[in-house]
């Protein structure tokens, strides 16, 4: 009985301190990368614009190759809707909220929690034939979900997605 007792003890010190923790650590998140291309920021911006694209770069899509997909709207204009539903990632949504022509494309992204996320890919010239992306997502994490900005961070993600996006575009 002492043992099962000190064990139930250990398990709610834990909680405490998991929601104390929580507790102290921002409840906003951002990450951002970049990676130069070598192509113009024409031909860069006319490929990212479209979300159906990300299926050709993006970690996530790549990981579930089976990952139903639905659409509505136009792809690559302001009301776009990408909808999935996988095992691995679960359900969620993607929404294209703005477009700047030639710089800028922002998301919403909704994974059924929460606020929904903003995202965004940025294009800048880098010289000659040469473009920047900027790859980002920010926004808000509940309480006591934010505990997992400890533990995760898209950053790794984007630098991957950016890699691959380079790898698509310069094989073009």
């Amino acid at each position: 009985m002492k043992i099962l007792k000190g064990v139930l003890i250990g398990i709610l010190a834990l909680v405490v301190i998991i929601l104390i923790v929580a507790a102290i650590l921002p409840k906003t998140f951002s990450s951002e990368r970049q990676i130069v291309i070598n192509k113009p920021r024409s031909e860069v911006f006319e490929y990212i614009k479209y979300v159906k694209n990300q299926d050709n770069y993006g970690v996530w899509q790549l990981s579930e190759p089976d990952l139903k997909k639905t659409y509505e709207g136009t792809d690559g204009t302001v009301g776009f809707k990408y909808s999935w539903d996988g095992k691995k990632l679960g359900k969620g949504s993607q929404t294209i909220s703005n477009i700047v022509e030639g710089e800028r494309m922002e998301t919403k992204l909704d994974f059924g929690f929460g606020d929904p996320a903003t995202s965004h890919l940025i294009t800048k010239d880098a010289g000659a034939g040469q473009t920047t992306v900027i790859w980002g997502l920010s926004g808000k994490s509940p309480y006591p979900l934010n505990i997992m900005s400890l533990f995760f961070d898209v950053g790794d993600d984007f630098e991957k997605g950016l890699a691959n996006l380079k790898a698509v575009l310069e094989k073009q």
